[in-house]
């Protein structure tokens, strides 16, 4: 399994806001190789927020079938601004993309 993470720095505020954004029920579900996505906020920062949004997958091979996918185009599509509209400011700094092989696990002892 490999844990594909999207580190985002973000203006302060905006973390906890756009946290659910990448956790809707959709599309991404039904994507062969998708195991689960789960976000995370780094604690005690003050310059800015940092949202990690962590995506599990089988294989890279469906990590990258995502990626060229019409679904990954439309959830990272931003509207234009309407005539005569100023274009939204980004909440995003920076961001990162961090791919990691699950190595080793161990899960909690049951006590039922």
């Amino acid at each position: 399994m490999y844990i594909v993470t999207n580190r985002i720095k973000m203006k302060p505020g905006f973390a906890e806001r756009m946290a659910p954004n990448f956790t809707k029920p959709g599309p991404l579900q039904e994507m062969k190789g998708f195991v689960k996505v789960e976000t995370v906020i780094t604690q005690s920062l003050t310059d800015y927020d940092e949202l990690s949004v962590n995506m599990y997958w089988e294989d890279l091979e469906s990590f990258q079938a995502w990626k060229e996918s019409d679904i990954f185009k439309q959830a990272h599509h931003r509207p234009e601004p309407k005539p005569g509209e100023e274009p939204k400011e980004s909440p995003m700094i920076s961001s990162e993309i961090i791919i990691g092989k699950v190595a080793t696990t161990v899960e909690a002892i049951s006590n039922k």
